[in-house]
């Protein structure tokens, strides 16, 4: 069984972009780490890949 990446178009990024911001700000800013700690770890198990999700952090650490 192979798995098939899916990469989001410009516009179905700006939406995940925009919903994201949203949701930040409904959560306000004294939980905004726990919301965002919440969807990593949300995402992480619909990824079903640790190796993949560490390779997503590394990334999302460069150029902080």
């Amino acid at each position: 069984m192979t798995a098939h990446h899916k990469s989001l178009t410009i516009a179905g990024l700006e939406s995940v972009y925009d919903a994201l911001a949203s949701a930040i700000d409904q959560a306000g800013a004294d939980k905004t780490e726990l919301f965002l700690v919440k969807l990593a770890l949300l995402n992480a198990n619909a990824l079903g890949n640790p190796q993949q999700f560490q390779q997503h952090v590394q990334v999302a650490l460069k150029d902080l």
